[in-house]
């Protein structure tokens, strides 16, 4: 595959720290990379160096001749008078824009909702990046950089671009470099995964989920990375295994490695365990919400809506900006009074809300992290019977992230992502044992979400979710429901047996119904990108057949390597006999890599 660009030797310091040191690197045709690591460790400077928006202070960036490379940072650059319209086509006239297929995929994708003749200086800031993210993809790129492309996108949307850029080049053109907290989309993208840390970047094969199994087994066989950091790597791969098979993209016998790797670990949660925790705290009366409408003047938002929230419930809650959800959250925690039919809560019942404001750290913006915990309850308990473990606040604390130094910070000095774990560890040190989580992921990196979520399977209370990142909401909850409109145009409750994937249906459905056109003009229907043509029966079984051939050949070459590495071990004192099994265990590598791309092609075929 053709080189696209490189970089040699890049050096990046702060006064205060060094980020990068001696970084090398290369990007090649059809490469689609995730760029991950904790907040301030420098993936958008890496992504900007790359993309030519920032100078290394060492080393340099070089670019194949006429490789075209597009950038979308995180910046909102769009003029408050520009229309929709001038600032994703320019000048261009409509029928070329119009007879343009990806253009018209990229519209009904992504703008399909917005008034083309809308300033921008009316929109929200989440239809803002919409039109940003339009701008960018309607050109032609052999190079694609984006910065957290998914903020303030939407579960469809989200899955919208996913399906674009899997399909935008061929398997072995153009190049995708994306630098997200979205765990999700990481896996439905990418195919390899740079993890900054430390000064480095380190190289993994596949998306999200073969990253964390390679994490793992780095972290086993160099024994020397923080057992707390390993053990969440272990549990978060125990969840990918077993609640979501095969987002590895890897060989069967690479997920029979994994599922060894994870043979103790135990489940997640222990929902029995915490059930019953979760009764004896609340009782067996929580929140019933009994045919329940709501209406703003003469705008009717909510109709007809049942929902009775039991002791350790956790429910994820899906629906468009401006569907109800927020109006639902007020029904639960009694913000939000209803005009038809009636809430009940229990009387042991205590609701907190994790707003996507940072209104519970206001009064503490001036005091050290330190006086702000000394404040609250000396222990937190979680887990229960034998497994109960009581931490300090410090200790909860270096649990979400926080170092001891950290802990004479002012609140006001803090990162957005330690200010929304700080104000997480003070809802939770109130107690409450109903919590709403409205958008928690914004600010946090892969770690801390893991961490994260490692905090709330413990904690035995009823959990109520509204959220965009896909993938931590179906890692929290047990449970959908999404408010859809009916055939009356008002919101309704609906439960989702099938989950997110059902949700995205019902979407799709209702927007092409005839109830839902599209507000701005759109001379042409949108077409699907093209995509890889459609596998005869006969070819589809020459391919399974070729698959199963593969993997039985690459389970005899693990085999090998497993046995030439112990050779390698006992051969250490003899120069030419290392010479000669290096050699072979070169070739056999070679050979893996080999087969194991033409298995990924074959899966891509059968998809």
């Amino acid at each position: 595959m053709a080189h696209l660009l490189g970089a040699t030797g890049l050096h990046l310091e702060y006064p205060t720290k060094v980020v990068f040191d001696d970084i090398s690197l290369g990007v090649d045709e059809g490469d689609r990379i995730g760029i991950v690591g904790r907040n301030g460790d420098g993936k958008s400077s890496l992504l900007g160096m790359l993309a030519g928006l920032r100078e290394p202070d060492a080393g340099k960036v070089t670019v194949r001749g006429g490789v075209r490379i597009g950038v979308l940072d995180q910046q909102d650059t769009l003029a408050d008078d520009e229309t929709v319209g001038h600032a994703i086509v320019g000048d261009a006239a409509e029928h070329e824009w119009a007879g343009d297929a990806r253009v018209r995929d990229v519209l009904a994708g992504l703008v399909s909702d917005l008034p083309w003749d809308a300033t921008l200086g009316t929109l929200s800031g989440g239809q803002r990046r919409r039109v940003s993210l339009a701008r960018l993809l309607v050109g032609d790129w052999d190079v694609l950089a984006l910065d957290e492309p998914t903020n303030h996108l939407d579960v469809e949307a989200i899955a919208w671009l996913a399906g674009h850029l899997k399909t935008r080049w061929g398997a072995s053109s153009g190049a995708l470099l994306v630098v997200t907290h979205d765990r999700w989309f990481l896996d439905e993208v990418c195919t390899r995964t740079w993890e900054v840390h430390d000064r480095v970047v380190e190289p993994f094969e596949g998306g999200y989920a073969a990253y964390v199994l390679q994490r793992v087994e780095r972290d086993r066989q160099a024994a020397a990375i923080e057992s707390r950091r390993q053990n969440l790597a272990r549990k978060e791969l125990a969840w990918l295994r077993r609640g979501a098979p095969a987002r590895t993209s890897k060989p069967k016998f690479r997920i029979d490695a994994a599922n060894a790797l994870i043979a103790d670990v135990p489940e997640i949660r222990d929902r029995i365990a915490l059930q019953s925790l979760a009764v004896s705290r609340l009782g067996k009366d929580v929140v019933d919400i009994v045919d329940v409408a709501v209406a703003y003047g003469d705008k009717e938002v909510l109709r007809g809506v049942e929902w009775r929230l039991a002791p350790g419930e956790r429910t994820g809650i899906l629906g468009v900006n401006g569907a109800g959800k927020s109006t639902l959250l007020g029904l639960i925690d009694g913000s939000t009074t209803p005009t038809a039919g009636r809430v009940k809560r229990g009387k042991t019942v205590k609701v907190a809300t994790l707003t996507q404001r940072l209104d519970e750290l206001e009064e503490h913006l001036g005091d050290p992290v330190r006086v702000v915990i000394g404040r609250l309850r000396t222990s937190y308990t979680i887990g229960s019977g034998s497994k109960a473990q009581e931490l300090t606040p410090g200790q909860l604390l270096e649990r979400l992230g926080f170092s001891s130094a950290q802990l004479s910070t002012p609140v006001k000095d803090l990162s957005g992502g330690q200010k929304r774990r700080l104000q997480l560890l003070l809802i939770l040190l109130d107690q409450p044992n109903v919590l709403i989580l409205d958008e928690p992921t914004n600010d946090l990196d892969t770690d801390m979400l893991a961490a994260m979520e490692d905090l709330l399977d413990s904690w035995p209370g009823t959990l109520v979710v509204v959220s965009h990142d896909r993938y931590f909401l179906e890692r929290v909850t047990d449970q959908q429901f999404a408010i859809l409109p009916g055939a009356d145009g008002v919101g309704h409750l609906r439960h989702l047996p099938g989950g997110v994937d059902e949700y995205l249906r019902l979407r799709d459905a209702l927007v092409r119904s005839p109830g839902e056109q599209p507000t701005r003009r759109d001379p042409a229907p949108a077409t699907a990108a093209a995509s890889t043509p459609a596998l005869s029966g006969a070819e589809r079984r020459a391919a399974q057949k070729e698959i199963a051939a593969i993997e039985r050949r690459l389970e005899k070459l693990q085999s090998q390597l497993d046995a030439i590495d112990v050779r390698l071990a006992d051969s250490h004192d003899d120069y030419s006999a290392l010479i000669d099994i290096q050699r072979e265990r070169d070739a056999a590598s070679q050979e893996m890599n080999e087969l194991e791309e033409r298995w990924l092609e074959l899966g891509d075929a059968l998809d």
